[in-house]
């Protein structure tokens, strides 16, 4: 985290958000610098993530998903934790991220994790975008359409110089509504017939479904030179890209100690024997500390994220400063 970040006091009292009462911190938080000090502060050592818990409740009454890290910089630490409750109707599904000072011992922040989770998601792929992408791109591919395709598609509006945009789901075509939702976010956006009509020609395919399944396949692309993006969903094994296509591309992820052992197109692909955890490039600590050589694009790039919990309490320790500031200023 950066110098003026580390400067906040700590002996305050906690804060509670909602997600309405978070969302005004959040559009005016600068994601793509928290984010990018994040992993610059992991690949100085100067954070920390230890593996996920699971705890199952007791009589099948479903489960806590517990994600835990700190960052030395903010002297924080933090835990996203995300319940799936079991109920008589549908299960309850919450996330929630909690943030205490590594100085006090005290807590400072509860948050509603679901727009922040959006928002991060977004911007980690937008910041691999940034760091991997040719910066001759031109024309942009999204595949998927929802809350996450749109926040993709606004985080990466400024990075590159876009002369199309291109989106493909299997409803959009039918849905006016949302199609004028997302040419309201850019008037360059146009809506493509089927997946394989959406990648023709794109520099930089970004991939943001819910799908357990490929959604596109190697073959239907016109170039090599391109960036492919892909991100996570709940389903088991869930994987954008066939497993085998791994072979065929440089793979770069969002943190090399912790991805390829998650992410279902590489579990798959070690499982098979097509591909290794040691192909791996190098993760986004790696790029933005400028540890290695950015990809000579001989073969598709593929990025995979799968979510840190690093990154929520990066984004929650964000929100909190924010709420300082505007705070202190009022």
């Amino acid at each position: 985290m950066s110098a003026s970040l580390s400067t906040f006091n700590h002996d305050v009292a906690p804060v509670f958000l909602t997600e309405t009462e978070l969302k005004p911190y959040l559009n005016r938080l600068d994601v793509a610098a928290c984010l990018r000090d994040l992993f610059i502060a992991l690949a100085q050592n100067k954070a920390v993530q230890p593996a996920q818990t699971l705890t199952l409740l007791p009589e099948d009454k479903g489960d806590f998903i517990t994600y835990l890290g700190a960052i030395t910089g903010a002297d924080v630490f933090g835990a996203k934790l995300s319940p799936y409750l079991v109920t008589s109707d549908k299960p309850v599904i919450t996330a929630w991220t909690t943030l205490m000072s590594s100085r006090t011992g005290k807590p400072l922040l509860c948050c509603d994790s679901g727009l922040l989770t959006q928002e991060r998601t977004a911007g980690t792929t937008a910041l691999a975008v940034d760091q991997l992408a040719k910066t001759e791109s031109k024309h942009l591919a999204i595949i998927g359409s929802g809350s996450v395709a749109q926040a993709h598609l606004k985080h990466v509006l400024n990075l590159r110089e876009w002369q199309s945009i291109s989106i493909y789901s299997p409803s959009l075509n039918e849905d006016a509504s949302l199609q004028d939702r997302l040419m309201t976010i850019d008037k360059r956006v146009q809506v493509s017939p089927t997946s394989r009509a959406c990648v023709q020609d794109a520099d930089v395919i970004m991939l943001c479904t819910s799908s357990g399944t490929p959604v596109i396949e190697l073959k239907d692309l016109t170039k090599q030179d391109v960036l492919i993006t892909s991100i996570s969903t709940n389903v088991a094994n869930a994987h954008e890209i066939a497993p085998s296509a791994l072979s065929q591309m440089d793979v770069y992820c969002d943190y090399k100690a912790t991805t390829p052992a998650s992410a279902g197109e590489m579990t798959l692909a070690s499982e098979q024997g097509d591909w290794t955890s040691a192909e791996v490039k190098g993760d986004l600590a790696d790029l933005v500390n400028q540890d290695i050589e950015k990809p000579n694009y001989q073969k598709p790039v593929f990025f995979r994220s799968i979510g840190l919990g690093l990154e929520d309490i990066a984004m929650a320790y964000g929100i909190w400063t924010e709420r300082q500031t505007q705070t202190a200023t009022a």
